[in-house]
C-alpha cells in the first residue's frame, strides 16, 4: 500500500486547521506543515499534529511555497489541502480503499474538488484537481496563482472528493495585486495565468480591463479550451455590466467555436433570452442544456445544477411566462424531482396550488 505525505502551505489558519488535520491525519503517513508568516497561533496548533512544521518566506508565489512543502516529503505520494478544506467523514473509507487498491504504476489521482454548496449541503461547483502527486523532481508546481501540477504520466480519476469549506473573506486584494505586481516588473503572463487574471478584475469590477484580458486570451491560439470557453462565460458578464448586451450574447456564442456545447453555457444563453422576454429562444437553450451529458472528466469547471434542476426551472417560468401553466408546473415538479428542498420549487408549487 503507497505511503502519503500530506503537504500544507498556511497562514493565519488559526480558525481552521485544526478543522482540516482532523478530518485526515489518521490517514497519512506523513503531515508536512510549512508556515508563511503566520502571526496567531497556526504554527502552535499545526506542532500538536506532526514535529515536521517549517517556516518559508512568503514571496508572493504559491508555487514557490508548495514546492517546498513538497521538497520536504518522505512518503511515496504527496498530498495537498488548503486549510479550509476538509476530507467528509463519508470519504474516509473511500480513502482508505483507494490507498489500499492503488497500482504503482500510477503517477497522479484526479480528484473532485467541491467549492460551492446549495442550502442542503450538496455540492453545486465542482471540479477535478490532482491531489496524490507521486514524489518526484518530474512534478513541479507552476503558477504564482492559481498554481497547478501539469498532468502527466498515469492519472487515475476518483470520485473522492475534497470539500472546500471557506469560513472567511480571506484576502480578496491579494491575487490580483500579485497578478500586477509580476506585470508592473515585465513579466509575461502564460495562457492560464491570464485567463485567471482576468477573473480576478472581474472579481473587482474592473469590467473594461477584463474584457480587454478576455479578449486577447481568446484571440491567442494558445490556452486550453475549458479555459477558453469559461472565458467566454466570464467575458460575457463583463460585458453586460458594461451595458453592451449584444456583445455579452455574441461572445456566449462564441464558446462554442471552441467545442461542442457545454450545459453551463447554454444556461447562460438561456438566461439572457429570458430576461430579454424572449421565451421561445429561452426554451430552446434550457432544453439544449438538459441534453447535454454531464462530462466530469473534461477538467473544467462543472456546475451540476446546469443539466437538470436550473434549465427545468427556468423552462417552469418561461412556460408560465407564455400562460402553459401546465407544462410549467410539470417543469416545477422535475425540478422538485432534483433537489425537493429547494426554497424556489416550494414557492412555485405552492403558486400553482394557489391557481
Amino acid at each position: 500500500m503507497p505511503t502519503i505525505s500530506l503537504c500544507m502551505i498556511v497562514k493565519n489558519e488559526e480558525m481552521n486547521l485544526a478543522r482540516c488535520l482532523d478530518s485526515v491525519a489518521d490517514l497519512v503517513e506523513e503531515i508536512i506543515i510549512v508556515d508563511t508568516g503566520s502571526k496567531d497561533r497556526t504554527v502552535e496548533i499545526a506542532s500538536h499534529y506532526t514535529t515536521k512544521v517549517y517556516s518559508h518566506p512568503w514571496k508572493d508565489d504559491f508555487s514557490d511555497a508548495r514546492n517546498y512543502s513538497f521538497s520536504k516529503a518522505a512518503m511515496d505520494y504527496c498530498m495537498w489541502m488548503d486549510a479550509d478544506d476538509i476530507l467528509e467523514e463519508r470519504e474516509k473509507d473511500k480513502f482508505l480503499k483507494l490507498k489500499q487498491s492503488l497500482t504503482p504504476d500510477i503517477d497522479m489521482v484526479m480528484m473532485k474538488y467541491h467549492t460551492a454548496f446549495d442550502e442542503a449541503g450538496k455540492p453545486s461547483f465542482s471540479y477535478f484537481r490532482e491531489r496524490w502527486i507521486r514524489n518526484c523532481g518530474l512534478y513541479r508546481w507552476i503558477g504564482a496563482v492559481h498554481e497547478v501540477i501539469p498532468p502527466k504520466g498515469r492519472i487515475l480519476y476518483s470520485d473522492l472528493g475534497i470539500c472546500h469549506k471557506k469560513t472567511g473573506p480571506g484576502s480578496p486584494d491579494r491575487n490580483l495585486k500579485i497578478y500586477q505586481k509580476l506585470l508592473a516588473e515585465g513579466k509575461r503572463l502564460e495562457p492560464r495565468q491570464q485567463y485567471y487574471y482576468g477573473r480576478e478584475l472581474y472579481y473587482h469590477e474592473e469590467y473594461k480591463e477584463a474584457v480587454c484580458v478576455f479578449e486577447q486570451f481568446l484571440l491567442s491560439e494558445e490556452g486550453w479550451i475549458e479555459n477558453k470557453i469559461e472565458a467566454c462565460a466570464i467575458c460575457a458578464r463583463c460585458y453586460e455590466k458594461l451595458g453592451e448586451e449584444q456583445a455579452a450574447l455574441l461572445t456566449l456564442l462564441r464558446s462554442m467555436s471552441f467545442d461542442l456545447p457545454r450545459a453551463e453555457l447554454c444556461c447562460e444563453i438561456g438566461k439572457y433570452f429570458l430576461e430579454h422576454e424572449s421565451f421561445y429562444h429561452a426554451i430552446y437553450w434550457y432544453e439544449t442544456a438538459l441534453k447535454i451529458p454531464k462530462n466530469e472528466y473534461s477538467g473544467g469547471f462543472i456546475l451540476p445544477d446546469c443539466y437538470d434542476y436550473i434549465p427545468l426551472l427556468q423552462l417552469c417560468v418561461c412556460y408560465d411566462k407564455l400562460g402553459d401553466r401546465q407544462k410549467a408546473k410539470e417543469y416545477n415538479e422535475r425540478a422538485g424531482v432534483c433537489k425537493p428542498y429547494s426554497k424556489a420549487y416550494l414557492y412555485n408549487k405552492q403558486y400553482f396550488e394557489g391557481i
